[in-house]
């Protein structure tokens, strides 16, 4: 089995499985209570725990109804490592982490490798952040599931939304998109912007920029999916890195949404 190993272990998340399995389960122990219909998709930022983890705790939590329905996640995170045109999905059987390997749904990536608009890159994906926070959460809220990743870089919004509903069917399918919202503004600037972005989302925009948040590209497809103009999008959580572990000078902004 050909694999892509983890590359943010021991540094954007705990590199050591037991440790790793502690840290989520006190991210998701230290939720709120969330009365949500059942999820169809999510959108998270993707930080280091440290920074990030409990905004993203937020939103899997609405998982823990659905541990044994959702067969396949279809991931999409923005290109972070390597200039990208379009899409990239990999040539690999399976991403591992610390808890193990998530296989990946090579039927569905190979159905849209034949997309104009994607391309096969085991680079796009090596050295990828976005995509690869998610998994731990998601291996501990869901029994058996496959996994489409999808690294977006420039590409228009119906191009994105094509491969979205293309993948995207029943209830067996949850969707993820994997962002961050401002980058390095002051921190009272920063909350400014990102309740901003956060209404926009709210209300389906799809003309975000890379200023509104680092995953535009990915979340203007959401919005312009078919599936998604039949879903609520709900805001669960917002914070900055300014109140978790970093100084307020110079913030990163988190969002936590579920469409259902």
């Amino acid at each position: 089995m050909k694999r892509r190993e983890a590359a943010v272990s021991g540094l954007f998340y705990e590199g050591d499985a037991r440790r790793l399995q502690q840290h989520i389960d006190g991210l998701l122990s230290a939720t709120r209570a969330h009365d949500n219909p059942s999820p169809r998709a999510l959108i998270v930022p993707h930080a280091g725990y440290i920074y990030s983890g409990q905004t993203a705790a937020e939103a899997y939590h609405c998982l823990a109804p659905l541990r044994d329905s959702i067969e396949r996640v279809v991931l999409f995170g923005p290109a972070h490592r390597v200039p990208l045109e379009g899409m990239a999905v990999p040539s690999v059987d399976a991403f591992s982490t610390p808890l193990g390997d998530v296989a990946l749904d090579r039927a569905s990536i190979e159905r849209i490798a034949d997309l104009p608009q994607v391309c096969v890159s085991d680079e796009a994906h090596r050295q990828e952040h976005s995509l690869e926070v998610q998994l731990p959460f998601l291996q501990t809220l869901l029994e058996d599931f496959t996994l489409v990743p999808v690294v977006v870089g420039y590409c228009a919004p119906q191009q994105v939304a094509a491969v979205m509903d293309a993948l995207w069917a029943g209830p067996e399918t949850l969707l993820v998109v994997s962002t961050d919202l401002s980058h390095f503004h002051h921190y009272d600037e920063a909350r400014q912007l990102d309740t901003l972005t956060c209404e926009r989302v709210m209300a389906k925009d799809n003309s975000l920029d890379g200023q509104d948040a680092c995953g535009a590209q990915a979340l203007n497809g959401l919005m312009s999916s078919r599936l998604c103009q039949s879903l609520q999008v709900e805001l669960l959580a917002m914070c900055n890195s300014g109140d978790t572990a970093g100084t307020t000078d110079r913030v990163v902004g988190y969002g936590a949404f579920v469409l259902h």
